[in-house]
């Protein structure tokens, strides 16, 4: 199985899901009112991403794309679906919604972001690439208005808070200097303001605007009342009561906060996009005999490509003819070439290292391995995890909470002022009313998780490991134990035929046919062994009626035999009989560690087939991470005590936690019991007969190296087929979760401990401001540092 048909995986029925972008989000507050509005739908459910500005909506049979987008609207913000059609250029359909442009590379690069950095609907505009990696707003929209506020708010600020520098009349040159930063550069905090008051919501833009307007306004009407109150310049008593520098200054600093977090943002989503920009731009096809490059998104099924020596190999396919060595570190993580042949499967975007190969594509557009690897991580991004749902509980009421909480802030101070209220009483209930409004702003709540959980799941994407969903990385942390199929996860899964003992009168040779024949119809490794080994040695006759038992064995008619080969327990279930000489024969062969193999013919056990597999070189050692995490290593195996026992003690797990001789069925037994007993399991294993204990387990993960079945069992997969990619992606999956606990601990701790000093006076609505804004930073900076990991 190659890496190739990995994630192949059929469609469940059930509601479908619609993959929607959402312009004009601003915060959790914005998130929340989305997933309430279109929860209120009968059987709709939604999970809205903050910094993508997307949400992945489950939708009934019943329920239109339309009406989802238009209750999206009803919310004031503006929607569109998230799969446009096709370019006319395109000659297949298979390219969905990760293409935006011509090529394989740049249509997947549309799964991690969307379009080049426009001013989109969120400003006024109605371009549909906007950059959805920044909400409230792109790097390239809010440069202009942050230079602009900038510029003005220094000599506002200086005039302002420096009595040397005031001259006469200074009070009305700080008003017009800050009138177009209070205007035009809040413009987007304004505007959504006044989005969300018409649907009688707010957000975090409404804390802003209303604390700005406030500051600007009160100075405003003081300085009109007063015309001559900054008559004298530095002449006059006391501090002038105006604002212009509150207003301008809080505006700077949440502009730059959002230009330094749009920069960021961008960098959470690098990992995934340089992943799948990487995808071949051209291919040379054969076509009656002759060598034409055509763009590589326009390859058909079928067709035949040319992949030179140093070339990435333009889309999945089988090698139809040439021997090569092929990088696949793009995919798997693995950095050691995997050779190829006549026959074998080869994924798109791998570099051709050596021979010339001759390709028949298989897979084209969103069907090829690098572009569903796209599409699964952008899906775990886009959904929600548990840990988030306490921040979601609270942002649903935070702003308006917050709105009465100043509200009563300059009443309170107002009250205790005494009975007559002198003007300096109301500019300190004033001030101490703008800096909750300021300080309040649930921005960092609103990126503490989705930031978190698009730098995690992008750096897994580099390291080859494919995380399902958010929940993954809280069952992650839970786990204590893990069970490790052998073969294919533990050992190589490469087996080979080093014996075969006959038990009657039949030769050996014809052992060998007649079990190659009846086990080339299986996909288990052992079965691949004895087939090749078989072929090696002869034709191999035609089979009928064929059969197969997970875990048990196989059996078909052959030549107008019966034959059967499989487990002892299995061929007795069959009523093969089993002499004493012939269980002394399986126990001379598991003595010398090998894997024996029965196989009867017409009901009467005709021989054995003894095969020998290798441990991965990095088994032992990926056994000592995961011991480090704190995981207590089982092998799991169908084969015999004494070859697991040989492999157990040779990787380093005890020998009381081998578990033996056991059938699919008796795998999933293994995890419940183990459950039973209080453990949280997670299983690793690639086959058929692991789907079961893979999604029976707290924790199923998936070696890349498996079957389709295993990988659609699982939670994680690991694309190579390194036990050590376990033990990192369980790492990194803890890591992930730990970055979003400190960055969720640090929005809380900042919005309790920020909004009690401000409403007790202690806050300059100024230092507010840039300490809302350094919080976001924070926030993305934080999970910023999760793109280094493993380096």
């Amino acid at each position: 199985m190659s890496a190739a048909e990995i994630l192949s995986q059929t469609a469940s029925p059930g509601p479908r899901t619609v993959e929607i972008d959402i312009q004009g989000m601003t915060c959790a507050s914005c998130v929340s009112r989305v997933e309430r509005k279109l929860g209120k739908l009968e059987g709709v459910s939604a999970s809205v991403n903050l910094p993508l500005e997307t949400a992945q909506v489950t939708v009934p049979a019943g329920i239109t794309d339309q009406q989802i987008i238009d209750t999206v609207k009803a919310t004031g913000y503006t929607a569109t679906l998230k799969n446009p059609p096709a370019p006319p250029a395109m000659k297949h359909d298979a390219v969905t919604h990760l293409s935006h442009d011509s090529h394989p590379g740049a249509a997947q690069e549309g799964a991690a972001q969307e379009g080049a950095a426009q001013e989109g609907a969120a400003h006024g505009g109605h371009d549909s690439h906007e950059d959805h990696m920044a909400h409230g707003g792109t790097a390239a929209t809010l440069r202009p208005r942050l230079i602009l506020a900038a510029i003005l708010t220094v000599p506002v600020f200086l005039v302002s808070m420096f009595p040397a520098l005031q001259f006469p009349q200074w009070g009305w040159v700080a008003g017009i200097l800050a009138l177009p930063v209070v205007t035009w550069s809040a413009w987007p905090f304004h505007r959504a303001a006044a989005i969300n008051a018409r649907h009688f919501a707010s957000t975090m833009d409404t804390l802003v605007s209303i604390g700005v307007t406030a500051a600007f306004v009160f100075s405003a009407v003081e300085l009109a009342l007063d015309p001559s109150m900054t008559a004298h310049g530095s002449a006059m008593e006391g501090h002038a009561p105006l604002y212009f520098e509150v207003s301008s200054v809080v505006v700077t600093f949440l502009l730059l906060g959002r230009y330094l977090e749009a920069r960021a943002k961008s960098k959470a989503g690098d990992a995934l996009k340089a992943l799948l920009n990487l995808g071949a731009k051209e291919a040379t096809v054969l076509r009656n005999g002759v060598e034409v490059k055509i763009p590589a998104a326009e390859l058909a099924v079928d067709e035949v490509f040319v992949v030179r020596p140093g070339e990435k190999i333009a889309t999945d396919g089988i090698v139809t003819d040439g021997t090569s060595a092929v990088d696949t570190s793009l995919i798997t993580g693995e950095s050691l070439p995997v050779d190829v042949t006549a026959g074998d499967t080869v994924t798109g975007a791998t570099i051709n290292t050596s021979g010339r190969l001759l390709v028949k594509a298989t897979r084209v557009g969103s069907e090829t391995t690098l572009a569903q690897m796209g599409m699964l991580v952008s899906a775990a991004q886009a959904a929600k995890a548990p840990i988030a749902r306490l921040a979601d509980r609270i942002s649903s009421v935070f702003v308006p909470v917050v709105l009465v909480i100043a509200v009563l802030t300059f009443a309170l101070w107002l009250l205790l002022s005494g009975p007559v209220i002198e003007p300096a009483e109301i500019q300190r209930a004033f001030t101490a009313a703008v800096a909750v409004l300021i300080i309040a702003c649930p921005c960092a709540l609103g990126l503490a998780t989705p930031v978190g959980l698009l730098t995690g799941t992008g750096r897994a994407a580099q390291l080859g490991i494919l995380i399902k969903g958010p929940q993954v990385l809280e069952d992650t942390r839970t786990v204590d134990t893990i069970l490790l199929d052998k073969t294919g996860t533990v050992t190589e899964g490469r087996l080979s035929v080093v014996d075969v003992v006959p038990l009657t009168q039949v030769p050996a040779a014809e052992i060998l046919r007649l079990a190659g024949a009846v086990e080339s119809h299986s996909e288990h490794p052992i079965a691949h062994a004895i087939t090749a080994h078989a072929r090696e040695a002869g034709t191999l006759p035609e089979l009928n009626d064929f059969t197969s038992a997970p875990g048990g064995g196989v059996r078909a008619v052959i030549e107008g035999r019966a034959v059967l080969a499989g487990r002892a327990g299995w061929l007795e279930e069959n009523g093969v009989v089993l002499s004493s000489g012939a269980r002394a024969s399986l126990a001379e062969q598991q003595q010398r560690g090998t894997t024996a193999i029965w196989v009867a013919v017409d009901g009467e056990a005709a021989g054995l087939i003894a095969l020998k597999d290798t441990i991965k070189a990095g088994s032992k050692d990926a056994i000592a991470k995961l011991k480090d995490l704190g995981l207590r290593p089982i092998l799991l195996t169908g084969d015999n005590a004494a070859v697991a026992a040989q492999v157990a003690a040779a990787v380093g797990i005890a020998r009381e936690d081998v578990y033996a001789e056991v059938l699919p069925e008796g795998k999933v037994e293994a995890v419940k019991g183990l459950q039973a007993d209080g453990a949280t399991v997670a299983m690793a294993g690639d086959g058929v007969n692991d789907a079961a204990a893979l999604a029976q387990a707290d924790l199923g993960i998936a070696m890349g190296s498996g079957t389709d079945v295993a990988i659609a069992a699982a939670d994680l997969t690991v694309m190579g087929s390194d036990l050590g990619q376990v033990a990192t992606a369980i790492a990194l999956s803890r890591r992930t979760l730990g970055t979003i606990k400190v960055n969720l601990f640090w929005a809380f701790f900042y919005n309790a401990i920020g909004i009690p000093v401000a409403a007790l006076g202690l806050l300059n609505p100024m230092i507010a401001g840039a300490a809302m804004a350094a919080s976001s930073v924070l926030v993305v900076a934080n999970s910023l540092r999760l793109r280094r990991f493993g380096r």
